[in-house]
């Protein structure tokens, strides 16, 4: 006999004689080793219960023992008389029989077990097998009437009621699974471009031996799933290497695993026939997960273990994805799951590899809305999604913008054209007059209705043209439309011939079908470019993407399509009009900004930072708020830190979120969280002095590097804001000063450094000194407090007018040096706000009067204007 070794404890009398019918079938055979193929010939030969399953899968145990017979002539003889021993496919086999018997809770291993583990092998074995018409999956179903035996006994019992059910259900992947590569071949999936690198190194962990589970990590809406998607498109048309090709990806739905799971583990015997349908294709499944928060959840915990066990025991590989958050928290509550996988980092596309993603998709949507979409318009679409929509990562965002801004085109498009509309309406009014005149005998209504008459029989024509040319170019966009998706679907007909090597229908396609395809295409689009009145307009522009914008944001489309160059050209001028009396600060500003908007900056550090000292009251944070208004047009892109709220050391911590472990710990910085919630924006630190030396450590990273790392491992980009900090020191210089400005900055400067140390100072860009405000610059401050003012009471349909006196009146009494301009708001507020306010509440004011205030014996006074 063989030197076996094997617990035959475990086993059922009939396994145990199959094991060992297998022994002498190599052995007279003279083959080396005991092989998986002398197994499944003894099993089919001589076992009635196999051969019974077999009938019941509608097939013959001939036909299989026929296949098994040309793989077994093709095992190599043995050199030598020796002992025989079990090859290392038949130990893997065994143990996959004991796993088999061991998930029916204590059953010994019985022949089926021994079947079912046949069909599981990968190879030729399962080419056999398939050759005969059996796979795993048939194969677990026919055997379901069979269950291990507990004794000795060969007689077989009745499938239990689980059983039944599980095996009635159909196959459990197309049930609670999506075939993504049967969707990749029908070419559902919209093309991926630039993720090569996170793609190879996918397919790299799959090909590992242990731990071969790839995790994608990144941010919601940056393309994990149109990763996998990819991959998916590669199986489809073989482009992979050969341990990957013929397999499929079956995304799991959990929403479908959960749905109706009412009793107690029927969620995990869902679960349960998953894992046996993915172990059953021989390693022929990958399983996707699209949301590891999803599988974690309290309703598919036990769905989640099963996971993980099954990991253990490499019954399957997965494919999955979680956001960073999500990664972290999966973790530390489930990490026997967990560590079975290996994270891949997916960061979030540059403007640049954005706009080659949709340059790649949007000829699948130009194909589904049936319009055209220009270049300029995916450019503005990254552009704004960016600078506009933070809260959504890339590429994501501007896919949603271009096919939101293509849909507008397309419901214009099929809707009336405007005038068109108009000169219907127009022609019904016409007609309705023309018949309430037809029965008068007056000569005036004669004449009336003749009139009417010659402007209906004028107006009819023309309505007819331009419904003719209308219904034209619509029945030609239509057309383009049809002939595109047609060509889309021969294109994809094509890929899929290519990968099964049907060269006669590729050759059909690429000599006919697709030529004349591509000559419809090119005629229907030149059918709509011959008309010269544009009824319809079927080409998305950069306006239509900024309309859709502002109805996300409210951000005026102007404001958005506003020339760049002349924008930055005037910034001085566009910022004067909120601060005054502070040109060297603005010029210094300006030119900081036009050097990083031409690219003559180091594009890893902020786009300025800058240091503003002054007394209080100059425009030190107005200065602030223009910016963010200016350059990223809402002032809500301000993110404002006082610094009084971080004199504490532990309060430094706030800036960049609780240590693991602290309440909030999750939560995020303030600094980081509202940089990375918005990367185009202005960071002021108000009153610098104020704050602990700590808080200075975190800006040196800041202000040198670019970037932040929060408290929960993520990175807040700084190289699209401008970094500016204000502070009082030297304030009573300026104030006492009366020589010249440079006299002025070296004083300063000097009393700066007493305050801050040396490596902060040395990574600004600039020390911006803020004057001292003037009279003069008083009055041109009250102007615009006095529009703000004004713009209040316009609510209310109230006009108001401040004479010259009354303005310099008010312009002495809030005229305080040392207090800059925040007594002239108080003088506003008391002088004329309250007695306003109290005026109107007693109904002397209302919508449509002007007032107009005045000055005259030491008193203002308020009339309305005549």
């Amino acid at each position: 006999m063989a030197a076996i070794i094997m617990q035959f404890g475990h086993y059922t009398s009939e396994a145990k004689r199959a094991i060992k019918e297998a022994e002498r079938l190599a052995k007279s055979r003279e083959h080396s080793e005991v092989e998986p193929e002398h197994l499944l010939f003894k099993l089919v030969e001589d076992h009635a219960p196999i051969q019974e399953a077999i009938s019941r899968a509608n097939l013959e145990a001939n036909d299989v023992l026929v296949e098994v017979e040309v793989e077994l002539r093709r095992l190599r003889s043995r050199s030598n008389r020796g002992a025989i021993y079990l090859s290392p496919r038949m130990n893997d086999l065994i143990g996959r029989a004991e796993g088999e018997a061991a998930r029916e809770r204590g059953t010994k291993v019985g022949v089926q077990h021994l079947m079912l583990a046949c069909s599981q092998e990968p190879g030729p074995l399962r080419m056999a097998l398939r050759r005969a018409g059996l796979n795993a999956a048939v194969l677990r179903a026919a055997l379901a009437g069979f269950r291990a035996e507990k004794d000795d006994s060969t007689t077989p019992t009745a499938p239990s009621k689980t059983e039944s059910s599980s095996s009635s259900s159909g196959d459990p992947l197309e049930k609670f699974g999506i075939d993504w590569t049967r969707k990749a071949a029908q070419g559902h999936f919209d093309p991926v471009v630039g993720r090569d690198a996170e793609l190879r190194r996918v397919i790299q962990v799959l090909a590992r031996r242990r731990e071969n589970n790839p995790l994608l990590v990144g941010e919601a809406g940056i393309g994990k799933k149109s990763i996998v998607q990819a991959l998916a498109m590669r199986i489809a048309k073989g482009d992979v290497p050969k341990m990957l090709q013929g397999k499929r990806i079956v995304s799991l739905d959990l929403a479908g695993l959960v749905a109706g799971a009412k009793l107690r583990g029927q969620l995990e015997e869902r679960m349960r026939s998953v894992v046996d349908a993915i172990r059953d294709s021989g390693g022929e499944t990958l399983l996707c997960v699209p949301s590891l928060r999803e599988l974690l959840s309290s309703q598919t915990a036990g769905a989640a273990n099963m996971l993980a066990g099954a990991l253990q025991r490499q019954e399957l590989r997965i494919i999955a994805a979680a956001e960073p958050g999500e990664a972290r928290k999966a973790q530390e509550e489930n990490a026997a799951l967990f560590n079975r996988f290996v994270g891949i980092p997916v960061e979030a596309p540059t403007l640049d590899e954005a706009i080659a993603v949709m340059r790649g998709v949007v000829e699948r949507f130009e194909t589904a809305h049936g319009v055209r979409i220009a270049d300029p318009a995916l450019v503005s679409a990254a552009q704004f999604a960016r600078r506009y929509v933070p809260e959504v990562q890339l590429p994501k965002s501007a896919i949603d913008i271009i096919d939101e801004a293509a849909a507008r085109v397309r419901v214009e498009m099929e809707s009336v054209p405007a005038e068109l509309d108009s000169q219907t309406r127009r022609l019904e009014a016409l007609e309705i007059q023309l018949r309430s005149l037809s029965d008068e005998t007056d000569q005036n209504s004669k004449e009336t209705h003749q009139k009417i008459a010659d402007q209906v029989e004028s107006l009819k024509p023309r309505v007819a043209s331009m419904r003719a040319e209308w219904d034209a170019k619509l029945a030609s966009t239509s057309e383009l439309r049809s002939a595109k998706q047609e060509l889309a679907a021969a294109q994809r007909e094509l890929d899929a011939a290519r990968g099964a090597g049907d060269h006669a229908r590729a050759g059909e396609l690429m000599l006919g079908t697709i030529p004349d395809l591509k000559a419809a295409v090119e005629k229907a689009e030149g059918a709509l470019s011959e008309s010269d009145h544009e009824l319809i307009r079927d080409q998305v522009h950069s306006e239509d993407v900024a309309d859709v914008v502002a109805s996300w944001t409210g951000v005026p489309v102007s404001n958005m399509m506003e020339e760049e160059t002349e924008k930055l050209l005037k910034m001085e001028d566009r910022l004067r009009d909120r601060v005054v009396g502070q040109d060297p600060a603005l010029l210094a500003i300006s030119k900081a900004v036009r050097r990083g908007r031409v690219g003559l900056r180091d594009p890893k550090r902020p786009i300025g930072s800058f240091l503003f000292l002054g007394p209080t009251g100059v425009g030190k944070t107005e200065l602030a708020k223009a910016l963010a208004e200016f350059l990223f047009d809402d002032e809500a892109s301000l993110t404002r830190l006082d610094m009084s709220e971080f004199m504490e050391k532990h309060m430094v911590a706030r800036l960049l979120g609780s240590p693991p472990g602290y309440v909030d710990s999750d939560q995020g910085g303030f600094l980081t969280e509202a940089v990375r919630q918005r990367p185009y924006s202005v960071v002021l630190f108000d009153e610098m002095e104020k704050a602990h030396p700590d808080v200075f450590n975190v800006l040196l990273q800041v202000l040198d590097d670019g970037r932040l790392t929060d408290s929960r491992g993520r990175l807040a980009h700084f190289s699209d804001t401008v970094v500016i900090m204000t502070s009082n020191v030297g304030s009573h210089l300026i104030l006492d000063h009366e020589g010249t400005p440079e006299e002025l900055r070296a004083m300063v400067e000097e009393e700066m450094h007493r305050h801050y140390r040396p490596e902060f100072l040395n990574r600004i860009d600039d020390v911006v000194i803020f004057n001292q405000l003037g009279k003069e610059d008083l009055s041109g401050i009250a102007d615009i407090l006095l529009r703000k003012l004004g713009k209040l009471l316009g609510y209310r349909r109230i006009g108001l007018e401040v004479t010259d006196p009354a303005k310099a009146q008010l312009v002495e009494l809030g005229y305080e040096p040392a207090f800059g301009a925040r007594p002239l708001k108080r003088v506003i507020l008391k002088e004329l706000q309250d007695p306003l306010a109290e005026a109107m509440l007693r109904g002397g004011y209302q919508a449509g009067d002007t007032i107009v205030v005045g000055y005259s014996d030491e008193e203002f006074t308020f009339t309305k204007k005549a």
